[in-house]
């Protein structure tokens, strides 16, 4: 028994070795502009994707409320 929980946690612990956080190297630009202009351009990815995924969720919202039962009900009286 002692046997297997050494070896388990062995294991585990070579996976969270293996799997673990890797650094990534930071960019380098060329020059300032460089660099602004990759901010933007990340900042703009970023606001589209907000932007897509609050519609997505407005959406989804809209549907559930039009098939719930006490929205029928609000609706009918």
């Amino acid at each position: 028994m002692k046997k297997t929980v050494l070896l388990v946690a062995l294991i585990a612990g070579f996976a969270l070795t293996a799997c673990g956080d890797k650094d990534e190297p930071m960019a380098t630009f060329e020059s300032p502009e460089a660099a602004d202009k990759a901010v933007a351009a990340a900042a703009t990815e970023a606001a589209e994707a907000a932007t897509e995924a609050a519609a997505a969720k407005a959406a989804d919202a809209a549907a559930a409320m039009k098939e719930s039962p006490a929205m029928e009900d609000a609706t009918k009286q």
